[in-house]
């Protein structure tokens, strides 16, 4: 437990000098505060670009509070994933690279300490950065649209951030036998692959982590979000990630 909490010290020592710390959850904060924003404005950005038919924005009604903030954390699904994904790449395949993780390995320290600390790592800069956004959306929602369930907000939050946690844990996973951008693209890909299952079939991968947007949305809108299924494969698939790249490190899979 010591060697976990200097390795995650020195993780989070690491996020702070390249300023992850910062622009990652600015990033997620102008996220968050676009889609409230753009929806109340709308009208005028359009009637300002001079090329809207007349009438057009006449029957235009801004959505109601929920739907707003459901659709800002929406945002993330995208951007937010990508920046995830290219932040966490490095963990475990920038140190093998450059050999740092040889050096660790020598030491009387276990591969899986290593991992959840990098991992716990990733959690706290993830909760950190949703944190603001989420709560930078909330609050310009509730300013322009309408007001809004805080303690919703956060379930909805918890629920979606979850989502994202799953990309983080399968970018460490990858990273730890791989490349960095090939580690992204990966991750990437599998959660856009289980996106897209889910949206063709619905009935098919509406067990799959993907379901955690939607039940994030139902929180917000219906007071909804509970089914088994998203829950428990989400938390599979972190273990599953965790443990793979555990085993992976203790191998110490240097470059040739």
């Amino acid at each position: 437990m010591r060697s976990t909490w200097v390795l995650y010290r020195k993780e989070m020592l690491e996020m702070a000098r390249s300023y992850k710390l910062i622009w990652i959850p600015v990033v997620f904060i102008i996220l968050g505060i676009m889609q409230p924003l753009t929806t109340y404005y709308l009208p005028e950005i359009l009637k300002a670009s001079g090329d809207v038919p007349p009438g057009l924005l006449e029957g235009y009604e801004i959505p109601n509070a929920a739907v707003v903030m459901a659709q800002a954390l929406g945002q993330y699904g995208t951007i937010g994933m990508l920046v995830l994904a290219l932040g966490s790449m490095n963990t475990l395949a920038g140190e093998r690279y450059s050999g740092t993780l040889e050096l660790i390995l020598v030491r009387p320290v276990s591969p899986a300490a290593i991992v959840i600390a990098k991992w716990t790592a990733q959690l706290t800069l993830l909760v950190v950065a949703l944190g603001l956004g989420a709560a930078g959306a909330a609050y310009y929602t509730e300013q322009l649209i309408g007001s809004l369930s805080w303690g919703d907000v956060i379930a909805a939050s918890g629920v979606y951030g979850l989502w994202l946690l799953c990309v983080i844990s399968a970018t460490l996973l990858f990273s730890a036998f791989l490349r960095p951008p090939v580690a992204a693209f990966l991750a990437l890909a599998l959660m856009a692959g289980m996106s897209l299952g889910l949206s063709l079939l619905p009935t098919w991968f509406d067990w799959t982590p993907a379901g955690l947007s939607g039940l994030s949305a139902g929180i917000l809108i219906d007071g909804e979000g509970f089914r088994t299924g998203p829950y428990l494969s989400a938390g599979m698939l972190i273990m599953i990630c965790l443990a793979g790249a555990s085993l992976l490190t203790r191998k110490n899979n240097l470059p040739d």
